[in-house]
Parts: C-alpha cells; sequence; structure tokens
C-alpha cells in the first residue's frame, strides 16, 4: 500500500509525464488523413530524385519510401511500386513523376493505394502507353537530346539534363541527375495501360509550367481530364528538386484529405 507521501509522489510524476511527454514524442507530428507515401520516380532520375522530398515528409511524421524503378520493362517498374506499396502497413498516397504517372495509374489499383498524385507527369487514357499520351500535343523537342544505345536503352547527356529537364536546378544538382540516371529501356514506351487507376480513385496533379520534357499544355490538359486537384509552380520538370517545399507541402494536403 502506498503511503500518502508516495502516493503525492507518484501523482506529481504522472501528472508531469502527461503535460511534459518525453522530447522525442514531441518530434514527430502525427499526420492527418493518409501517413504513407510512396513516390515513384520517372526515366531518365533515380529514387535519388526525391530526397529533399523525403526529408521533409519524414519530419512531418510520414512514413515514406521512394520506389526504384530498374526501367527495364513496364512491368517490371510497375512491380517495384508494387513492392513498395506491400512494405506499408495501412493505405497510401502514390505519388509519380513524369514516366512515373505511367507506372502509378497502373500499380495504383492495388487495394492499398488510396489516392494518385501527378508531378509533371504522363498521365494515360484507356489503352494508352507513353508515346500516345505525347502525341496528344506537340512535343518540346527533348527527343532529339535522347541517345540510344546499342541494347535499346535511352538516356540523357549532360546538355539535355541542363536545357530540358532541370533548367532551374542547381549546376551541382544537374551533375548528380545526369550521373544517377537510369537507362530507360526504350520498348517502356510501347507498354499500354488498361482501366488506369485515376478512373476509380480520388487524384492531385502538379503542372510543371516550364517543363521542356513534357508540353505543359498536356499536364494542364491531362489533369482536367482526371478531375485532378491541381497546383501550377513555375518550374523545370524536376519541381521536387527545385520547389521541394511546395511539392512537400502539397503531397501533405492531399494526404489529409484521405
Amino acid at each position: 500500500m502506498f503511503t500518502l507521501k508516495q502516493f503525492t509522489v507518484v501523482a506529481m510524476m504522472v501528472a508531469v509525464i502527461t503535460f511534459f511527454p518525453p522530447q522525442n514524442a514531441r518530434l514527430q507530428p502525427t499526420p492527418k488523413g493518409v501517413k504513407n507515401v510512396v513516390l515513384v520516380h520517372g526515366a531518365f532520375a533515380d529514387g535519388s530524385s526525391w530526397a529533399k522530398v523525403i526529408a521533409q515528409l519524414q519530419a512531418k511524421g510520414y512514413n515514406v519510401i521512394a520506389a526504384q524503378n530498374p526501367l527495364t520493362s513496364f512491368a517490371e517498374d510497375v512491380a517495384a511500386a508494387r513492392r513498395a506499396i506491400a512494405q506499408m502497413d495501412g493505405p497510401v498516397l502514390l505519388v509519380g513523376h513524369s514516366y512515373g504517372g505511367m507506372v502509378i495509374s497502373e500499380a495504383g489499383k492495388d487495394p492499398k493505394v488510396a489516392g494518385l498524385l501527378y508531378v509533371a507527369a504522363l498521365v494515360p487514357e484507356e489503352g494508352q502507353n507513353v508515346n500516345d499520351v505525347n502525341a496528344a500535343m506537340p512535343t518540346t523537342g527533348v527527343e532529339r537530346e535522347m541517345q540510344l544505345s546499342p541494347e535499346g536503352f535511352l538516356s540523357l547527356p549532360l546538355k539535355g539534363i541542363n536545357e530540358f529537364f532541370a533548367q532551374d536546378a542547381s549546376p551541382e544538382e544537374r551533375k548528380v541527375i545526369f550521373a544517377t540516371q537510369g537507362g530507360w529501356a526504350a520498348s517502356a514506351t510501347q507498354e499500354k495501360v488498361h482501366s488506369p487507376a485515376w478512373m476509380t480513385k480520388p487524384t492531385w496533379a502538379i503542372v510543371a509550367a516550364k517543363d521542356r520534357m513534357i508540353n505543359p499544355d498536356l499536364e494542364r490538359f491531362k489533369a482536367k481530364l482526371i478531375k485532378a486537384t491541381t497546383i501550377e509552380l513555375s518550374s523545370s520538370h524536376v519541381p521536387m528538386i527545385s520547389q521541394p517545399d511546395k511539392v512537400s507541402e502539397f503531397i501533405i494536403s492531399a494526404a489529409g484529405q484521405l
């Protein structure tokens, strides 16, 4: 049995813990809505392209995985996204950049995916592949910069990174993008998406107004087509690198609505 003095001491300790929780408990806020975010990179990039956004989302208490697409085929890229989704405990906001928009439109059919967010992305309609999506409007001319290896993989020279892919990133960041880009199987541009996930799930979109990889008018058209909640940033093709604060805020806003 506690004495009155012992009971008083215990009560005071409980009060201190209640009103002044341990420091670590205050560092990680509890996200509203969906707490799991899977990020899917596009062609000529890898998961490190999300580095700034990952740090900001983690600081807000989100569970984040950046899927590492092999870029060897569309099917294998979708499989990589599905593996990342499977690692999450609970509903997921699936985010895709560029060609990653094709990937999330297929992988997003997973029942754990609660919503889709497209970042300067390709958005397929029923039965479309990459080439079909791009054919809807004039291209930016970037295709003239692409290099095709004898094995059938596409890449961008540093000039293409500097002038088309990431013109508003720092010189150091552009060099890292060039060094870490994965060779993209040209055959992936031929693989079609059927019954894309955006037909049945909530969507968000970021239009990159100064995009020189994908026609910004195409991004606007697709965002409207899928009835996405949309913001437009004055950025190159990689707003997650040049404007990570705004991209992170938009992701958090979308997750909070799911």
